[in-house]
């Protein structure tokens, strides 16, 4: 599953020239324009990365920022900021409200592109690479072979993308419905209460031999992988 990048950026050719760049490295690209539109959007599914524009009609991307980092679902987000400020004030005010990364306006798209990847590596290590580990679990996505302690442990399809789906966010909660669409794709027709006869059998598969339940529930919140559960 590629990286899914959101660009907030009210500038058409910009837009269109970053969709360009970032697509052709393989990211699941999504764009908007206004401030508040992404907001509403970023409400009903959160993205792996943010490329967020200073100045945006109906809410600025440094108020939006702030917003995000507020909320517990975006709160680790990884945001990197663009913008025709180049101050050191301005710089450090956008880091300050919590932006990753920071690109002044002219810049060129190998550029982005590059500070999109470093930022992916850097908070999202299990984007950049074939390996996701977390805790004694580790997954091959190429071999598509599970291990828990070294233990091979087998898994079905569904279950096997749903294991890397928390592989790949760790510690962060899922409701059922932003499950189905990140497991079973914007199209279906499953019912939400599906998700939950999968985690069974994923608990079941991976918690075998009496192990540590690794998957927490979160009432009235969803599922999350953290191995304090």
């Amino acid at each position: 599953m590629s990286a899914r990048i959101l660009i907030i950026e009210d500038e058409e050719p910009l837009t269109l020239l970053l969709r360009y760049n970032l697509e052709a490295e393989g990211y699941d690209v999504d764009t908007t324009a206004r401030g508040d539109e992404a907001e509403i959007k970023l409400k009903e599914s959160v993205p792996d990365l943010l490329v967020l524009d200073w100045m945006l009609p109906g809410m600025s991307g440094i108020e939006l920022c702030r917003r995000l980092r507020a909320r517990p679902e975006t709160r680790q987000l990884p945001i990197i900021m663009l913008t025709a400020r180049g101050e050191e004030e301005d710089r450090v005010r956008g880091l300050e409200t919590g932006a990753d990364d920071y690109v002044t306006k002219p810049f060129s798209p190998r550029e982005l592109v590059a500070r999109v990847g470093a930022v992916l590596r850097r908070v999202r290590p299990a984007l950049a690479g074939e390996q996701l580990t977390y805790a004694d679990i580790e997954m091959d996505t190429v071999g598509h072979k599970v291990r828990r302690s070294g233990e091979v442990i087998p898994l079905g399809p569904t279950e096997f993308r749903l294991l890397k789906h928390f592989l790949e966010h760790p510690g962060w909660v899922f409701s059922r419905e932003r499950l189905l669409d990140a497991v079973w794709g914007h199209d279906s027709d499953i019912e939400s209460r599906t998700v939950d006869v999968h985690i069974r059998r994923l608990r079941k598969a991976i918690n075998r031999g009496e192990r540590p339940d690794i998957i927490r529930t979160v009432r009235s919140a969803g599922y999350a992988l953290d191995s304090g559960a």
